[in-house]
């Protein structure tokens, strides 16, 4: 996806344009983001499978009677 050279270039653009003493408030408010993203799509994930097990739990049965 991205080669070394790139990761360093957009790194050093960052600290240019942020600071290195905002950078640690940056990624921490980037990493906040991240988590509750992956919290939301987990919860929705489940939210979509809750009624698809439950729908293969009655086919089952609905087999076995």
């Amino acid at each position: 996806m991205f080669g070394q050279m790139d990761l360093l270039l957009i790194g050093g653009i960052v600290i240019l344009l942020f600071g290195p003493k905002k950078l640690p408030d940056l990624m921490k408010g980037l990493g906040s983001g991240l988590k509750e993203f992956k919290k939301a799509s987990s919860e929705f994930e489940e939210e979509v499978k809750k009624p698809i097990v439950s729908y293969e739990k009655k086919e089952e049965s609905d087999k076995k009677s």
